[in-house]
């Protein structure tokens, strides 16, 4: 029986896991084991100890490691804090293997901890490009790692390119599309207005997403945001917002949403922090358009076709499908852009992250390929 520890440290990390987690439960070869910690503990950024007794599951290790202070020094100092939790945790469990995704510095810290520690790193979404300090995180995430699933082809190629045994890369795409395929999730307005705070949303007519987060490296995060609360007003399209992450710059954002909300009291905005993963596709799915700059606008809105307006350079470089629309941090163009892509329609549905059986061929292949500590460079 091989021990297997899942990392959970956000929500969104959570809600893209789903498919694996159960896969890995139910493998007769494999004895799962779950750490959440991070802002995955945190109630203003999703309740997941909650969604996860919910869901069946169960938390073996729940770690507190998140310094609040949404900039730099807060997140290096998250990264040192979850390098000695994590280290205390697998110390603890004694996995055969630990599980991280993604490209996060909390995700960073677990990586580390479980190569001190000798114990192989499964890596999934390596080889991803993106235009942050998340790209630096997660190619180091690679370096550290022992097995990788990507999620693109061209993700595998740069993984491979980085000097990692070819044998242990595969891409078998993106987990989280898998449970888009399921498209069988409903969100009501009854639910949807219990909860933020703003205007009434009627999900029964058109209305449009905003998921716009912090960019680690750059210093005008509350300028950028500023340029998007001003074309959306202006607009006046119906509106659900979603609160920032909390990466370094995500003060900025929050406090500029909240003197805007204060200084316009917009009529056709409804705020909100999170949804759990089955509302929030479903959500996606009903909507004419998604704004910011959010992975959700280049992965599953690929798969539904959805148009979206991508802004600025959290998204740089990351595969995407024809349903994107890059603009600047600038007013006109976002809003210039929000009327073609509604204008626009559905696109036709993207493959490009999507695979059949991701999440099973994923753990098929973490129950049996041969473990190993001591990485070497391939030439």
């Amino acid at each position: 029986m091989r021990k297997v520890c899942f990392v959970i440290t956000s929500h969104i990390h959570y809600a893209r896991s789903k498919r694996i987690l159960r896969e890995l439960r139910h493998h007769p070869e494999i004895e799962l084991q779950i750490i959440v910690g991070a802002s995955a503990i945190l109630p203003n950024y999703g309740d997941v100890l909650r969604l996860l007794e919910a869901d069946g599951f169960e938390a073996d290790e729940i770690i507190t490691m998140t310094v609040e202070g949404g900039n730099p020094v807060a997140m290096s100092k998250t990264t040192g804090l979850g390098i000695i939790e994590f280290t205390t945790a697998f110390h603890n469990l004694k996995p055969d293997v630990v599980i991280v995704r993604g490209d996060r510095y909390e995700v960073l810290a677990a990586a580390v901890a479980a190569t001190y520690l000798n114990i192989p790193v499964a890596h999934i979404e390596g080889g991803d490009v993106s235009g942050s300090i998340d790209e630096s995180v997660r190619h180091a995430v690679t370096k550290l790692s022992h097995i990788h699933f990507t999620t693109t082809d061209q993700a595998a190629e740069r993984v491979r390119r980085m000097g990692e045994q070819p044998d242990y890369v595969f891409n078998f795409g993106a987990p989280e599309l898998e449970l888009v395929t399921e498209n069988h999730f409903e969100v009501t307005n009854e639910f949807i207005n219990r909860i933020g705070v703003g205007d009434a949303v009627d999900l029964n007519k058109s209305f449009i997403m905003v998921i716009q987060h912090p960019v680690t490296t750059e210093r005008d995060n509350r300028e950028n945001i500023q340029k998007t609360l001003d074309a959306i007003l202006e607009l006046e399209i119906p509106t659900v917002w979603f609160w920032p992450n909390v990466d370094a710059g995500t003060d900025q954002i929050s406090n500029a949403i909240r003197s805007f909300r204060e200084h316009h009291n917009p009529s056709h905005i409804r705020f909100i922090k999170f949804l759990p993963a089955e509302e929030f596709l479903a959500l996606l799915s009903k909507s004419a358009c998604l704004v910011g700059n959010s992975s959700a606008g280049i992965k599953e809105s690929s798969y539904f076709g959805l148009p979206v307006v991508n802004i600025g350079s959290r998204q740089s470089g990351r595969a995407r499908a024809e349903n994107v629309a890059d603009v600047d941090y600038n007013k006109e163009q976002i809003m210039s852009a929000v009327q073609r892509q509604i204008a626009a329609g559905r696109y036709p549905s993207s493959q490009l992250y999507c695979k059949a059986d991701t999440a099973k061929n994923i753990v098929d292949t973490i129950s049996k390929v041969k473990l190993y500590t001591q990485k070497r460079f391939k030439d």
